[in-house]
């Protein structure tokens, strides 16, 4: 029932109409107790009449007048914000496939727990979102171009493969690569579709090995969104306790937030942490909601007209029920 503005407020000149209706009832009413006064035989009149009229008389009458402000305020197009399915988004979904991902600080591994809940995000946001896959190791792979099919990402998701070192600057600058090849092709007159980036990764970029002025290194890579204004959600999946073997050798694999958050912070997108895979799935449960949908100003008119109509509906009857006559 609540609301912020009116689309056609011009319609509250019917108050006008309901304010008349109100003063002539009350004519009305005292035009027939003037009436009454008249009768001169008193006596007579209380062996005809030995009760006055009920008040309850004129609740039909408040109700319908109550029905018809309701009305009135539906019909003047009340707006509130509400949570709307957005019908045109390009998101990429970039996943770390190095071989840290194979441990099993996250049962059952990073990778598996990984995959699940990309699997769960990707078939859980709305039709009007395009999604595409990009994984990334030492080089980045586009394996589903942006697309509305959810189908092709799952199947892509079900098989990833790990492979060696962590080109994080790399993966970004092939997403932003899709989201400008894509924009151009379905931009219309409104521009192109709002995009966004959501880079899950559980270590240290390795290819370059600085990650801070390389050009091609995650930093810049994030700078470059930022001008693009394009922001990466950064999802940074693992514990400090991590480790894998790697030809025979047992390695620490440690999560790096530090570099996870500088990537979300240079971008202007947002950074979080999943230390367990229901943490994970919490994570794409509140992108999913972030993505899909927008906050609009929609029509808002719907309860006041369904109350109105109820409240003229329980005038009429009561109007036939205490007066056997319509107000």
């Amino acid at each position: 029932m609540s609301f912020r503005n009116f689309a056609s407020p011009w319609w509250f000149l019917l108050l006008i109409a309901v304010a008349a209706l109100v003063g002539g009832y009350v004519l009305v009413q005292r035009s027939r107790r003037k009436r009454t006064l008249r009768f001169t035989n008193l006596e007579l009149l209380e062996k005809v009449a030995p009760t006055g009229p009920s008040r309850l008389r004129h609740l039909p009458a408040i109700v319908l007048i109550f029905a018809l402000l309701l009305l009135t305020t539906a019909m003047a197009g009340p707006t509130a914000e509400q949570k709307v399915p957005r019908n045109r988004a390009t998101v990429m979904l970039v996943i770390d496939v190095s071989l840290s991902m194979e441990s099993t600080d996250v049962a059952p591994t990073r990778l598996k727990a990984a995959q699940v809940a990309a699997k769960s995000f990707a078939e859980g946001l709305t039709p009007g979102v395009n999604l595409g896959l990009i994984t990334f190791a030492g080089t980045a792979t586009v394996l589903v171009a942006p697309t509305t099919d959810r189908g092709g990402v799952a199947k892509a998701i079900d098989n990833l493969k790990l492979a060696q070192s962590t080109a994080t600057g790399e993966a970004i600058f092939a997403a932003l690569q899709s989201i400008d090849g894509f924009s151009q092709v379905v931009g219309g007159p409104d521009g192109p579709p709002p995009a966004r980036i959501v880079l899950m990764s559980d270590g240290k970029q390795t290819i370059p090995t600085e990650q801070e002025d390389d050009p091609r290194g995650s930093f810049t890579a994030a700078k470059a969104a930022a001008d693009k204004k394009i922001p990466i959600t950064t999802i940074s999946f693992g514990t400090a306790d991590g480790t894998v073997e790697i030809e025979g050798r047992v390695q620490s694999v440690a999560v790096d937030d530090t570099a996870m958050k500088e990537i979300a912070q240079l971008s202007g997108g947002d950074f979080y942490k999943a230390a367990t895979a229901d943490q994970l799935r919490k994570v794409y449960d509140t992108l999913g909601e972030q993505i899909g949908y927008e906050v609009k100003e929609a029509d808002a008119s719907r309860p006041w007209l369904i109350l109105g109509t109820l409240a003229a509906l329980v005038a009429a009857a009561g109007s036939l029920v205490l007066g056997q006559r319509l107000p």
